[in-house]
Order: C-alpha cells, then structure tokens, then sequence
C-alpha cells in the first residue's frame, strides 16, 4: 500500500497569500475601528496643519482690502466706536467707489449706523444664539439680504478648519431681534463681489459659476462623526510666509479718516472692516498661528477675509477646494499600507533591516500624501501608517514565531535523524558479524597482512570510487524501470544509478501541465523488519526536514515522499542547468578571485539558512551544486543523511560511518561518523580551492604533521582570501569556522 504526502509550494504561496491577505485586513478594520471612536483625529488634523503650513506661499490677494481697528485707533477714538465715526468712515471708503464694503464690527447700539448712507454694496454681521454664547443681532436698518451671520466653525481645538457658508434656521422659533442670516458674512461678501463679474450662484448643490462646492459630511478626510450641519468646506488658507495677516493688504481706521490711503488701494476692490486688535476681538487659533505662536491667536477679521478670498479665487482663478478621499476609497488605502507592512514583515522579518525600510516606505507615504495635498487632495497619513507599523510588525514577529517553532520541530527531526542512523549503524554491523565469521575461514587460507595495512586499504578502495558507489549496495538490475510509480509520477528516463538505487526524470500526472519533477529511489540495504522500520524512521525525519530547508529559493523544493514496495522515494523540483562540476572542468582555466569569492558567498549564503535550522548537509561538493538556467543562481541540491539506509558491503562495517562523503570534500571527522556544521564549511573552502588552483581536492598535497592541505603555491592569491580559505579548511572542526555567518562576515569584508 502506498502512502504520499504531496507537498505543493503553489499551496504553500496560497496559504502565505491568504495569511498577507486576511493580516492585513484585520489590521485596518482595527485601525478604521479606532478612527471611528475618534481616537486619531487630534493626530490627523495636527498632520494636515502640518501640511497646510509647509505649503509654498501665494501672493497677496489684491482684490481684497482690510481696514482694521488695531490698539492705537482704540485709544485715539472712543471705545466702543460710535456709530458717527463709523458713518464717517464709510463715507470716505465710498467716495473711493469700493465694489463691497464688509462691516464686521459688532456693538451694542447700532441705531444709527449708516444713516442717510448708500447701503446697497454694504454688507453687515450678526452671531447667532449657540450654548455657549448670546447672539448678537444685526443693525436694525439694514435689510436681511445685506446681513451675514459671523459664527466661525472652531474644531474641538479651538482651531478654525472649516468655513461655515449657510446655515438652516427655524425662523418660527425666532424673535424680531435675533439674527436671522442664512448665508455667512463672508459668503455674502463674496457673492455680491461675483455679480458683478457677471457670476451669479446657486444653493441646492451649492456652486458658484460653474464650480461646485460640495459639502462636508459627518466623515469627510480626517473627520469622524462631524457636526456637518450647513453647508461647510475645509478653509483652503492663503498665506504668506506663514503669516495670515499678509495675505491682504491692511490699512488702519486712522489712515482712511486721516486721507493717508491712496483711492486706488480702495477702487473695485472688496474692503472688510474689523478689529485687527487681538486682545479685543474675539479671536482665534489657527493651523498656523496655533503651532507657530501658541500665545497667539488670529483676529477673526482675517479668517472671514479668508473663506471670501477662496471663493471669489475659486471662481475667478480656479484655484482649488481642498478635498477628501472617498470613505469606500479611504479602506482601500488603508488596507493597501496594511497589505504593504504584512509583506514586508513577512519579507524581510529582521528588526533593524525592517526599520530601515520601514522608514523609507513611511518617508514614500509622507511624500505621496504631500504631493497630493499641493494639488489640494487631503489624503490621510496617520491611519495608514500606523497600519503600516503594526502590520509589519506583527506579521514580523508572527513569522519569526512560525521560524522558532519550525526551528524547534526540526530539531527535533534531526535528534531523531541521528538515532536512527546510529540505530542503522548497529543493525548494519550485527549483520556483517556472520559475514565476518564465514570470511575469517577463507582470509586464514589467505597470505596475512598487517591490521593497520588492511585498514589502510579499505580505506584507500572507498574513497577512491566515486560518489554513487561509495554506499554500495547489492547488486540489482535496472534495465526495465517502473512506468508509474505511486499510480501519479511517469518515468520519462534515468538520470543516475548506483548502489544506493536510481535518481529518475519523471512527469507529475496530477498537475497541471505535467511538470517535469525528479524521483529518487532508495533502496534499503535489509528488508527484515527491524531495519525497515528504522529506515523508515530515518527516512520521515529526513522528508520533514527537506521539506523545511526546501522552501529556500536555492534548494529544490520536496514536493511529496513516499513507500513503495519496502523501497522509498523522494519526489524533488527538477532544477534546469549545468552542475558547478561542469563549470569548473569545462573552464580551461583558474577563476579569479572576485568570481571565487561571489560563488562562496552565494554558497555560503544557502548553507547559513540550512545550518540556523541545524541541518547539516554532509555531501556537499561541485556536482550536487546546479547553477540554475533560469536565474543563473547555485542551487544546492542532494542532502546526504536519507542515504544512510543505503546497503554496505561486509568488507566495510569497519568503515560502516563513512557512508556519506566524497574523497576530497570529506572533512576526517565526518569520515569518523561524527559530521559537525564545520564539516560542510570544509566541504565549500575546498570548492573555493579547486576554483582557484583548477586542481582537484583529492590531488592536493597533505600535510602529515598537521593533516592540513598545502594549496597555495599552486597560485598566487591575498593573504586575506587565503587565510580565510585556510580557516575554512583546517584539520581540526574545533578551529575550522564554527558558521557559515562567520565566514560569510570575512568574506564581504574582502569583496
């Protein structure tokens, strides 16, 4: 009966992208969750001041004018102002022909306020009746069309963001006396400075000419449950240099009584009276003057000469509207920062190389939102960012979490690896004891030779046959290979076969398009019971781990193992190239230093992932490295341990721990049994020398004092290449690079 375990890498991408897909989703409705309780606003709107401040100045606003009462007016002229120097007033600013004259003074007593005088381009201010204050109404001889209400739309900061343009009043549950204005002061200014350019405007949408000002609802940009009664738009603030008060040309009440104002500054302009004096108007913060001069407020004069300044520019310069993302488009590109961070997190998973790049993706963010909002698109910063973060980093430390207990689990499956091969071991040698009696009888018939000889010569007849016979095995024919094997892999050819079984090209029937995948067949050396369930033990550990270390891009991935007729089969990605053994016999030539040094890093960098998860390859050498066709990158294939299982002649149970190895990369400890990481390391410094020397491993000249490998004067190569290569390759494991990080850190110092 056969038992598969398919391991597809397609699946495991569908389950990574799932796992991206669904993290980062539940990190941007936990994000849209906390904007919805209005936990980010104070953060969002003090990021859109931000903006609003580090904006490029625009020039004054030459068809407005301020006439403003500052502290020096105060102290020559009464306090309050009477309505007779208010008269006076705006007989000199009429005999200059203004187009609209704003009055934005409120006081107690304005009975007698523009007596006798032309009032139809005059536009006055009342504030409506709210909780926290008492209106304030109107003169009483004005009409209603030439009445505006003057209440601002401060934020929770006290900070003035929005301009208020109408507002919906019950006129039933008014009295004569109250204010009764629809249309904001500053609206009304703007309006009757549009008729005469020939614009007029509408209420329901609001536009003004052609242009469209569509309203803020309860969520719009930064906004979460906004009072969005009247119609209100974001204030698009003019400034220079930061400072509101230089946005419009300012002339003082003294300098128009005093005729020190030229007629010009005055003709067909829009003119607003106010109190510019901070201290006694009831002023207000700013997105500039709130963070730049905290002790400061702006007079409010200069805020509604503001939203009339948009509005005439809006319609006659097409200057902007400041706008918002859609809510439906705002999730998107919320959960497009959190997609972001989960990919990274899952990418890169070490914290420093993450807060770099982090930092650069956040610097990416900043300049995207900013670019957008010069072209007045307020784009939030705060919610994706902080979606970002903790995207990253919880799939960062999700997936170092899965690495630990992955880590953890091959551990494992090494400690059993090596049980079962010293369990193998044993097996082994009690089978060779009968064999050992039978062959005593026909070696006493035999001239004797010394112990140390005949040691000596096993040895010698081992390392000198190649790789697939250094585990030999009974003999088996392989003339007829199986068609189908496991009723799913086609067998298309032999690819390779020794002792230890057969290595097949072979198509998956089961797949889609049938990828070619390669089938290795390995053959227990008993079949008695007891071996076969420790070579099966072997054989799952060793599965489970290929498995692992099999999702590195330079390893061919496991894609399914099973039994099959007490024999057992590993199906692996078929890998496209020329073996690094080809490369380096067909080259004619010793390679460089610079080319030597990338190859080990390449190497090196395969065999750190392998050896953090303390798996040790143990056959490492040119023909089991394929530089692959496609991206021209090594790949390392034909991990060593499974072969273990493999069947040893009798005359080597003495040697019976040399299983795996190849003459020249085979470090002594790992021919003693005992393979350590170094051992692999030995086994790349060696490939590094046969590089440089163009001479194979096993022709070298051994050092019999030491055990060492004399190499360099068959090249000319640095002294800090070669001690590292010395160091790669010493006799003794215990002064050998302990890992591949060690060596890797002293070969990028030389590169």
């Amino acid at each position: 009966m056969t038992s598969i375990k398919s391991l597809d890498r397609n699946r495991n991408a569908i389950e990574y992208l799932g796992l991206l897909t669904i993290g980062s989703a539940g990190v941007a409705a936990l994000i849209l969750g906390i904007r919805e309780i209005r936990w980010l606003e104070d953060w969002e709107l003090n990021t859109y001041d931000q903006m609003l401040r580090i904006r490029p100045s625009e020039p004054v606003d030459k068809r407005l004018l301020i006439v403003g009462i500052d502290g020096k007016d105060r102290q020559n002229y009464s306090n309050p102002l009477s309505d007779d120097l208010i008269n006076k007033l705006l007989e000199k600013i009429q005999s200059h022909k203004p187009r609209i004259i704003g009055l934005n003074i409120l006081r107690p007593q304005q009975k007698n306020l523009a007596s006798g005088q032309n009032i139809e381009n005059l536009i006055t201010a009342c504030t409506h009746r709210t909780k926290t204050k008492e209106e304030i109404p109107p003169p009483p001889n004005f009409p209603e069309v030439n009445i505006g209400f003057n209440d601002l739309l401060p934020d929770a900061d006290r900070t003035i963001r929005r301009s208020l343009l109408t507002s919906k009043i019950d006129l039933s549950e008014t009295s004569e006396n109250q204010c009764k204005a629809e249309y904001s002061f500053a609206t009304l200014l703007a309006i009757d400075y549009l008729k005469e350019e020939g614009i007029d405007y509408e209420v329901e949408p609001f536009q003004v000419g052609e242009i469209l000002l569509p309203g803020l609802t309860v969520n719009s940009g930064g906004y979460k449950n906004l009072d969005s009664r009247g119609h209100q738009i974001l204030l698009n603030y003019r400034h220079l240099d930061r400072r509101l008060d230089k946005f419009v040309q300012t002339v003082s009440l003294s300098d128009i009584l005093e005729n020190g104002v030229k007629p010009s500054i005055i003709q067909d302009r829009l003119v607003i009276i106010g109190i510019t004096d901070r201290n006694q108007d009831n002023s207000v913060y700013t997105p500039y003057t709130n963070s730049e001069e905290p002790q400061y407020s702006t007079a409010s004069v200069y805020i509604h000469a503001q939203i009339a300044s948009q509005l005439i520019s809006t319609a006659l310069d097409h200057r902007p509207l400041i706008g918002y993302l859609p809510e439906q488009l705002e999730v998107i590109w919320i959960w497009l920062w959190a997609a972001m961070g989960a990919f990274f997190g899952w990418r890169l998973r070490n914290p420093i190389i993450l807060s770099v790049c982090g930092s650069i993706v956040f610097a990416a963010l900043v300049g995207i939102c900013y670019l957008a909002f010069l072209q007045a698109i307020w784009i939030p910063i705060i919610p994706p960012a902080l979606a970002l973060v903790i995207s990253s980093a919880g799939m960062m430390t999700y997936i170092n979490y899965q690495v630990q207990q992955q880590t953890k689990l091959i551990i494992l499956q090494v400690a059993k690896q090596k049980e079962a091969i010293e369990q193998l071991d044993l097996l082994l040698k009690e089978n060779s004891a009968v064999q050992d009696i039978a062959q005593q009888e026909d070696k006493s018939k035999q001239p004797k030779i010394s112990k140390q000889q005949e040691k000596s010569g096993q040895e010698d007849e081992l390392l000198d046959k190649p790789h697939s016979q250094i585990s030999p095995a009974y003999s088996r024919s392989f003339s007829s290979p199986p068609s189908l094997l496991s009723q799913r892999y086609e067998i298309k050819r032999i690819l390779g076969q020794g002792g230890f079984g057969c290595t097949y090209l072979a198509k998956d029937t089961q797949r889609p398009g049938n990828p070619t995948c390669v089938v290795k067949q390995l053959m227990p050396a008993r079949r008695d019971t007891r071996f076969l369930q420790v070579a099966r033990r072997l054989f799952d550990a060793e599965a489970e781990i290929l498995e692992t270390v099999g999702k590195h891009p330079q390893i061919p991935e496991l894609l399914a193992y099973f039994e099959e007729n007490q024999e057992f089969y590993l199906v692996e990605e078929y890998i496209r190239g020329q073996s690094l053994e080809t490369e380096l016999s067909t080259s004619n030539r010793m390679w460089n230093e610079i080319s030597v040094i990338e190859m080990l890093i390449e190497i090196l960098e395969i065999l750190n992932f392998i050896h953090k998860h303390r798996v040790i390859h143990r056959d490492i050498k040119p023909s089991n490295i394929i530089r692959n066709k496609l991206d021209r990158r090594l790949v390392l294939i034909d991990f060593g341990a499974v072969k273990k299982m493999q069947p040893l002649d009798a005359e080597q149970t003495e040697l019976a721990t040399v299983a795996i190895g190849t003459r020249g990369y085979t470090p002594p400890e790992q021919f003693a049994g005992h393979p350590r990481l170094a051992s692999d390391i030995y086994a790349v410094g060696m490939i590094g020398i046969q590089a440089l020397t163009g001479i194979f491993p096993q022709e070298l000249t051994l050092d019999r004092d030491t055990g060492n490998i004399f190499w360099r004067q068959n090249v000319q190569v640095s002294d800090e290449l070669a001690m590292i290569l010395d160091k790669m390759i010493c006799y003794h494991f215990s002064e050998r690079y302990q890992s591949a990080a060690e060596v890797l850190k002293d070969l990028k110092s030389i590169a």
